[in-house]
């Protein structure tokens, strides 16, 4: 995720997939659905009906990963290899872009798992969806942490910050495993969702784009507790968006008769 591209796509991927989990939460607390993940609809005859009655968050998944890829192999104009010989040694090459696409990966295995559960299996299985989502999050993290050893000043501050969001996510999602159908795992997820995926997008501001047109200085401390600062107020933001999405949801679902 080097470059502000490298940062944009990838946040702005988690926090439409928080966005979709924070209208599900919504959905289900308005409506008083027993779960967070409605069941699939039986088929009906026709091609058009069935092509409405499908779900399709998972084919999202997997274009977003197709398009991270591309992103990737083109910023290192496709000459991708993983280890070059070079004077009778072994070395390791481009060891942050394969990380990049193990990531993404992850992402794409996850979209197909939606597909096969939410379309294609006789009865949805939301364990198997929450488990290959849980696996994503659990390849995430040591990925992050991995990126921080050549890190220092405002970088590794950030990124210091989004390993924090990360972890908690990461333990939120894992947990759902054991707990499918808790309302506070529901609204932190989706939560947790938003914030990364925001401030990874941020990170790409920051470090390659600020807004001041002057570079973030990496030996000056107001600019590394102004990060820390922007950080909670990103956490502040996406609490509002929360609530006034669970608003509009009200709004939608009780006042508009909106079918649920």
């Amino acid at each position: 995720m080097g470059g502000f591209e490298g940062h944009l796509f990838p946040g702005l991927s988690l926090f439409l997939y928080g966005l979709y989990h924070a209208g599900l939460l919504s959905r289900a607390v308005v409506c008083n659905s027993p779960a967070q993940y409605p069941p699939r609809r039986p088929w009906s005859k026709g091609g058009w009906a069935r092509l409405r009655q499908m779900y399709y968050i998972g084919f999202l998944k997997i274009l977003s990963s197709c398009i991270l890829v591309a992103q990737e192999l083109n910023s290192i104009h496709w000459h991708l290899i993983l280890i070059s010989k070079k004077y009778h040694q072994r070395n390791f090459m481009y060891h942050k872009q394969w990380q990049h696409l193990t990531l993404y990966l992850s992402f794409f295995l996850s979209g197909c798992t939606d597909v096969v559960s939410q379309n294609l299996l006789p009865k949805r299985c939301v364990v198997l969806e929450q488990g290959a989502q849980a696996l994503s999050m659990c390849l995430f993290l040591p990925l992050m942490v991995s990126h921080m050893q050549d890190t220092e000043g405002v970088e590794l501050q950030t990124h210091l910050l989004l390993i924090q969001a990360m972890i908690l996510l990461t333990l939120v999602v894992t947990v759902e495993l054991w707990v499918p159908n808790v309302l506070l795992v529901w609204m932190l997820k989706a939560f947790l969702y938003l914030v990364t995926g925001s401030w990874l997008m941020q990170i790409g501001f920051m470090l390659y784009k600020p807004i001041s047109g002057y570079k973030w200085m990496d030996d000056d401390e107001n600019d590394i507790a102004f990060a820390t600062t922007f950080f909670c107020w990103h956490v502040a933001f996406n609490a509002l968006l929360m609530i006034w999405i669970y608003g509009f949801s009200t709004l939608w679902y009780c006042y508009l008769g909106a079918d649920a």
